[in-house]
């Protein structure tokens, strides 16, 4: 098995600007379909433990769409073979006029359709 293959590698640095910028523009469409559309997709976020692309495209149609901007400080991208790879970030955001710091990670992998994320984690430092 090949590890970060830069044409792999590159592929999923050209995906992820898509994925945030539906994120910050509270793109609901593109996030979902950017999902594994699939009852064992998963998402656990800040406030939320999501299981399957019904309660992950519930979640983001019902979302607010403020306070979503950040600033990203780091990401990796690590694949492995062709077809699965994983993003983590570190991110910044102001909620109530202070920074928090917060961090991410997908697993993607590509199916026939195209690269999806079949399972994510956002959380935030305290």
């Amino acid at each position: 098995m090949h590890i970060n293959d830069p044409e792999i590698v590159a592929e999923l640095l050209a995906l992820y600007p898509r994925y945030e910028t539906a994120l910050v523009s509270n793109d609901a469409e593109t996030l979902t379909q950017m999902f594994w559309a699939s009852p064992h997709a998963m998402r656990f976020g800040v406030t939320e433990n999501l299981h399957g692309i019904d309660e992950i495209a519930a979640f983001r149609k019902s979302r607010a769409p403020v306070n979503l901007a950040r600033t990203i400080r780091r990401l990796d991208v690590v694949t492995f073979g062709r077809d699965y790879g994983s993003v983590t970030l570190e991110f910044e955001r102001t909620v109530n006029a202070r920074t928090v710091s917060g961090r991410q990670s997908q697993v993607w992998v590509r199916f026939p359709e195209g690269w999806r994320i079949v399972s994510a984690h956002v959380s935030l430092l305290p």
